[in-house]
């Protein structure tokens, strides 16, 4: 009966211990949370030298956003001509839960060709610590694989000569006008390999800008023209103008959309212009999108418009 007394003891003072061990451990914090990573446009992590760069993603907090840092830092093992870093921190989003980091910032010209970490840290306001770490390559733009650069953009009305925007001058009117049929011509320089591009009209109410052709939300999209070249051997111009050599004389088939069309020009199957995009007067974004397929570079570039009847 002893033994059985103090073996109850014994284990008493155990679970009581084991209590107070418990009792006393740090509670287990709720750590950041992110997806939605894009390091470079299309997600290709590639940074060019002296340049714009993309970066997106979506920051849930544990309990509150402190800070976010990037930092671009060097490979261990690679060579570089000479030494460089680079960190970036943004406090705005500090004491938010939910955040859209959606930034764009220039890569120095002071930065140093070749492969990098690239660090996106998320610092939670209750001391946890999110670090994300993805690689990044960065050129000079003589060394860049392929370099798409947009050479002319022309919204016009070719029946009164009326421009609403030309990239080229930096002018128009910027008025687009129920029932009338409006040519949106894109030429882009530098590309080879094989590409597409898209014309497109947004309503600017959606909020919906995207920034590379796989961003596009159909839903919200009027397609205008979708383009695409195949395997070009050297580097040259690209333009959604279509010159139809079958015929004589040759014709020309200009990348037309009617303002108030029943359905869109996508490809391969026509969208009917309904529900969210449905026509409205209005503000509109007119843009192009551009992604050499071949080598994962992306361009985009958009103006404002006005739809008036």
């Amino acid at each position: 009966m002893k033994i059985q007394k103090n073996v109850l003891l014994l284990l008493l003072i155990f679970l009581g211990m084991f209590s107070s061990c418990s009792e006393d451990s740090e509670p287990v914090l709720p750590i950041p949370s992110i997806e939605n990573v894009e390091v470079g446009l299309n997600n290709n992590e590639i940074g060019v030298i002296g340049r714009d760069f993309h970066l997106n993603a979506d920051v849930i907090a544990g309990e509150k956003i402190d800070l976010v840092r990037v930092s671009i830092l060097p490979l261990s093992g690679e060579q570089y001509a000479s030494p460089w870093q680079f960190e970036l921190v943004w406090e705005q989003y500090k004491g938010t839960k939910n955040s859209n980091i959606h930034k764009h910032f220039t890569i120095p010209e002071t930065a140093v060709e070749g492969k990098y970490q690239f660090i996106i840290l998320i610092t939670d306001e209750n001391g946890t610590e999110l670090e994300v770490v993805r690689g990044i390559t960065l050129y000079t733009p003589e060394n860049l694989p392929v370099d798409p650069q947009l050479n002319s953009f022309l919204i016009s009305n070719p029946d009164n000569n009326r421009y609403a925007y030309n990239y080229q001058k930096a002018t128009g009117d910027g008025l687009i006008k129920l029932g009338e049929t409006l040519i949106g011509q894109v030429s882009i320089k530098n590309v080879k390999g094989s590409g597409k591009m898209y014309v497109v009209l947004i309503n600017k109410k959606h909020n919906h800008r995207p920034e590379s052709i796989a961003a596009i939300d159909f839903s919200k999209t009027i397609v205008w023209k979708v383009s695409e070249h195949v395997d070009f051997p050297t580097s040259r111009s690209f333009s959604n103008t279509v010159f139809n050599t079958s015929v004589s004389p040759p014709t020309v088939i200009w990348p037309t959309l009617t303002i108030g069309a029943e359905n869109d020009n996508n490809l391969p199957v026509a969208n009917p212009v309904t529900g969210m995009k449905s026509w409205e007067l209005g503000d509109y974004y007119v843009g192009m999108l551009y992604q050499n397929t071949t080598y994962n570079i992306s361009l985009f570039h958009y103006t404002d418009v006005k739809l008036t009847e």
